[in-house]
């Protein structure tokens, strides 16, 4: 039973935020919405004109009606069955902060992402960004956390993020049910800390390797809002080395284990 519920704890623990109806809450203001799609309007309706006249200098060029008709011809005739904001980046440079919005259309046939870049310059705003990409299915349906279909390092990675939080969470009930002092509180909160950390895109598959880097606790997986999940592995440095003072403490006598069992 104590094995199971470690898993549980850990497994949870894991998947912290794995409520997506939370995590993809995305702070913005009603106009952001707004401002992508009279930009997609503008275009499904062929006024390029509009569109190029709020354009940055630096995205204007001989072929920008070409781009524009190309990006135009990759929305369906119907209208969208729903529009979603999925990504919304705010940027505050020196001068001139910069909101990088990015709009999901569903159509009955296909799917959509617009992104859109804006920067105020003073008083006036220019778009110097611009981009429709067709996507196979929803960002929701792309990036869900799903064990189907996964490589061998995927699964190597999401395996060794669970060992880790339940050896570490193991470890942990050891240094409850331990005398160590005044300083039981600072062990405690050791024994979650990992060192290192080894990295995987659960969508992509690409994984990463970092060597100087201190987690807690030792296993986890983040989120962004609509994003890829990536699962996290780290070397549960600080519960090995409470079992390496736990058993210096017993060798010298300062620790007695209780007995397994009653007198007869």
């Amino acid at each position: 039973m104590r094995f199971i519920s470690l898993l549980s704890i850990a497994f949870c623990t894991l998947l912290v935020g794995c409520e997506r109806d939370i995590a993809r809450k995305i702070v913005s203001s009603p106009e952001d919405e707004l401002i992508v799609s009279s930009y997609v309007d503008l275009l499904r309706q062929g006024q390029y004109e509009q569109i190029e006249s709020n354009l940055d200098s630096s995205l204007v060029d001989s072929n920008i009606r070409d781009t524009l008709g190309k990006m135009a011809a990759l929305f369906p005739a119907e209208n969208p069955q729903s529009i979603k904001l999925v990504g919304l980046d705010v940027s505050h440079g020196q001068e001139n902060p910069t909101r990088n919005m990015t709009l999901e259309y569903q159509f009955p046939s296909k799917w959509l992402l617009v992104n859109i870049a804006i920067e105020r310059k003073g008083d006036a705003s220019k778009v110097v960004g611009f981009h429709v990409n067709l996507i196979p299915d929803s960002l929701e349906n792309l990036n869900k956390f799903t064990l189907v279909r996964k490589s061998g390092i995927q699964y190597l990675i999401l395996t060794s993020a669970v060992c880790s939080l339940l050896f570490s969470f193991y470890v942990l009930t050891l240094c409850v049910q331990t005398n160590v002092g005044r300083t039981k509180w600072l062990w405690i909160l050791f024994v979650l800390t990992g060192v290192g950390q080894l990295a995987v895109n659960w969508t992509t598959g690409q994984w990463t390797f970092t060597l100087l880097s201190i987690q807690l606790p030792c296993g986890r997986a983040l989120a962004s809002p609509y994003g890829p999940w990536t699962v996290v592995a780290t070397l549960p440095v600080g519960a090995i080395l409470f079992l390496n003072h736990r058993w210096k403490m017993r060798v010298t006598g300062e620790l007695i284990d209780p007995p397994t069992h009653g007198p007869i």
